[in-house]
């Protein structure tokens, strides 16, 4: 599985540290409750509200710069639509990893 870094923050942020770190901190603030609330509407069956939060989470995938994990997410974000929830075992893993990547960050 790629492993998330944080190249796209380091370019995002031209070399201004207090911007990066910012950046950083959203994310490791945002996250959390994001995944919670996925999995929520996951665990109800309200497919058409988990497609909403795979949607705003994919944002952070990128950011990351987990591109195949981006484009894993966006199919499982379809399928979500489609009241299939086929992915979802993949999509749990790539919360995971980021879980434990932000703990290192």
């Amino acid at each position: 599985m790629e492993q998330p870094n944080i190249s796209y923050i380091d370019q995002l942020s031209g070399g201004d540290k207090a911007f990066k770190d910012k950046l950083i901190t959203i994310i490791k603030a945002e996250f959390p409750s994001e995944k919670k609330v996925y999995f929520e509407n996951i665990e109800a069956k309200n497919f058409k509200k988990a497609s909403e939060n795979v949607h705003k989470i994919k944002h952070k995938i990128s950011i990351l710069g987990l591109e195949k994990s981006y484009a894993k997410a966006a199919d499982f974000e379809n399928n979500l639509k489609e009241n299939s929830d086929e992915g979802k075992e993949m999509f749990k893993n790539i919360l995971e990893n980021i879980t434990n990547f932000l703990k290192t960050i």
